[in-house]
């Protein structure tokens, strides 16, 4: 799967850059939509025609609430870790991590009341930790355990990389990455603010 995923992406760049027109990107993007829909849906009907899913759902541990949050500390934390390398100021190492993979907001969130140069290491950041789950949840899965793949994808996990989770996990381990990626999609506008805030204070 994961080699299958780096090819894919890797004959989609040879392709944006050699074949594809740019008057087609709108065209390609708006389809990407719906790709993505069709797999949601796929994901959905598996979860569907599961008989135990409701029993599942009922069995699952009170711990896996605290997943999102658990997920949303590590994140921050590692940046603000990362950050003795690259030696930004640790509340905006911490800005840059809070996007949890949701690069189009975070992105444009920090440049447009904090700062363009940051705005745009939050969108790279962001982009590349999509990506990087895209390839290692198959890996972490299989390695690492099924409640592993779920912190890669951050926010992503109620979408785009959702349909990798299920296919490598469980229904139940499914379901929990659905709520842990709408819990830090929530999380992120709230959570972003309040660290910009504190950023431009110091």
């Amino acid at each position: 799967m994961s080699i299958t995923i780096i090819a894919a992406v890797l004959f989609g760049i040879l392709c944006g850059k050699f074949v594809i027109s740019p008057g087609l990107l709108p065209l390609i993007e708006g389809s990407a939509e719906w790709i993505l829909a069709v797999m949601l849906f796929v994901v959905g009907m598996d979860l569907g025609k599961n008989k135990d899913l409701a029993h599942q759902v009922r069995s699952l541990p009170k711990a896996a609430l605290a997943v999102p949050f658990l997920i949303a500390g590590g994140s921050i934390a590692g940046a603000v870790l990362a950050n003795l390398v690259l030696g930004l100021p640790p509340l905006e190492a911490a800005a840059v991590a809070s996007g949890f993979g949701w690069y189009s907001l975070s992105g444009v969130l920090i440049a447009e009341t904090y700062d363009t140069s940051l705005g745009a290491l939050a969108f790279l950041a962001n982009v590349l930790r999509e990506v990087i789950a895209i390839l290692i949840i198959p890996s972490v899965a299989a390695k690492l355990g099924w409640l592993s793949a779920v912190a890669p994808g951050g926010a992503t996990t109620m979408d785009v990389t959702l349909p990798i989770i299920s296919r490598h996990t469980s229904p139940q381990v499914t379901l929990i990455a659905f709520y842990s990626g709408i819990t830090l999609t929530l999380l992120v506008p709230i959570l972003l603010p309040i660290i910009l805030h504190w950023a431009a204070l110091v």
